[in-house]
C-alpha cells in the first residue's frame, strides 16, 4: 500500500474587491485562515485578483495583465514560505508584448516558484470571449519564469508539479470539460488535479437551465476523478458581475473537493466559502486495484482520439 503522508488541501470560492490591491489583501486574510485551519495546499480561483473581464472585447482590459514572476506572485510567494503552505494561483499573465495567458502560478511551500500552467483550451461564448484575450497554453510547453525549478512532468502542455506535501495537476476551467487533460495529467502522476474556475447563469437562462448547468459542470469532474482514480479540487467564482449593455454573469460557485470514487469531500453553495479536505494518496492505491481503467486501457487502439473527426 502506498505509504505517502495524506496531505490537506484547501480552495477558496470568493468574488473580488473593487481593486487589485483590496483583492489581493481579502485574498491573502483567507489564505491565511485556511493555513490555520490545517491546510497545505492552497488553490485559488481562476483569475483570482480581477473582475471576469471576458464578457465584452475591450482592448484596455490587457493591462490588467501582469508578469510571472511580478508583484503579485512575489508578494504571495512570501506568503507561501511564511505559512509553509504550497498556492496555486490563477491570474491574468503578460508573457510577452501581445501573448497574453490565462494562467496559473504554482508556488511551493518554501516560496519557491515551480512554474506555470497556461490553459490548453480557450472558450468562446456571449459573455465570455476569451479567444480574445488568451492564447491557450502551448503544445511544446515555453520555458518557465527565470529562476523557477521545472514541472517534474509535462507532457503536450499538460503538467504536474512535486510540491512538498503532494504531487498536483492544474488545469483550468474550460479544461474542466475534456477528459484528454485529465487522463494526461493523471498519468503523468498527479495525485489531485485542480481545477480553478469562473463559470456561471447568464441570468435570462438561469431559470430554465441553472441546475442543469451546475449539475453537468459537477458531474463532469466527479467523472475525471472517478475514470483516472485521483482527487479533484474545483474553486469556482462567486457572486454576480455586472457588466454595461449586458445582463452580467452570476457566477454559481458550488466548488467541490472529491474523492477518487467521486464521493465529496465538501462542497459550497453559491455565496463565500473555504472548502478544506484531507485527501489520502493510500486511497488512490486502492481505488486503482479495485477499479483497474489504467491498467485496463487499450493504449494500442487510441490513435484516432487526435483526429477532430473520424465519421463520413
Amino acid at each position: 500500500m502506498h505509504n505517502r503522508a495524506p496531505f490537506t488541501v484547501a480552495i477558496i470560492q470568493d468574488g473580488v474587491e473593487p481593486t487589485a490591491a483590496a483583492t489581493l489583501v481579502a485574498t491573502e486574510r483567507r489564505i491565511r485562515d485556511a493555513a490555520a485551519r490545517g491546510a497545505q495546499v492552497i488553490c485559488l480561483k481562476e483569475l483570482f485578483n480581477a473582475p471576469y473581464f471576458c464578457k465584452k472585447l475591450d482592448a484596455s482590459r490587457f493591462d490588467l495583465a501582469e508578469p510571472v514572476p511580478g508583484p503579485t506572485i512575489e508578494r504571495l510567494q512570501t506568503v507561501a514560505r511564511e505559512l509553509a503552505v504550497v498556492l496555486v494561483v490563477p491570474l491574468y499573465e503578460r508573457q510577452a508584448p501581445g501573448v497574453y495567458r490565462n494562467s496559473a502560478a504554482v508556488i511551493d511551500a518554501d516560496g519557491a516558484l515551480l512554474g506555470v500552467y497556461r490553459k490548453m483550451h480557450i472558450p468562446h461564448d456571449p459573455l465570455f470571449e476569451e479567444k480574445y484575450y488568451f492564447a491557450p497554453g502551448d503544445a511544446s510547453h515555453p520555458p518557465q519564469p527565470k529562476g523557477a525549478r521545472g514541472p517534474d512532468g509535462e507532457a503536450g502542455g499538460f503538467m504536474v508539479w512535486k510540491t512538498r506535501y503532494a504531487t498536483i495537476g492544474v488545469l483550468i476551467c474550460w479544461d474542466q470539460w475534456y477528459p484528454e487533460g485529465a487522463r494526461i495529467t493523471a498519468l503523468l502522476g498527479a495525485d489531485i488535479l485542480f481545477y480553478p474556475t469562473a463559470i456561471g447563469w447568464h441570468p435570462a437562462e438561469k431559470a430554465e437551465w441553472g441546475a442543469a448547468q451546475v449539475d453537468a459542470w459537477r458531474t463532469a469532474q466527479r467523472a475525471h476523478a472517478i475514470a483516472n482514480g485521483v482527487f479533484v479540487a474545483s474553486p469556482n467564482r462567486a457572486g454576480f458581475e455586472p457588466e454595461a449593455g449586458t445582463d452580467g454573469i452570476e457566477f454559481f460557485g458550488h466548488s467541490m473537493i472529491v474523492d477518487p470514487y467521486g464521493r465529496y469531500l465538501a462542497q459550497a453553495e453559491t455565496g463565500e466559502a473555504t472548502l478544506i479536505a484531507t485527501c489520502d494518496p493510500a486511497l488512490i492505491e486502492y481505488t486503482r486495484r479495485n477499479w483497474p481503467f489504467l491498467r485496463d486501457r487499450r493504449i494500442d487502439a487510441y490513435g484516432p482520439i487526435t483526429n477532430r473527426w473520424i465519421g463520413s
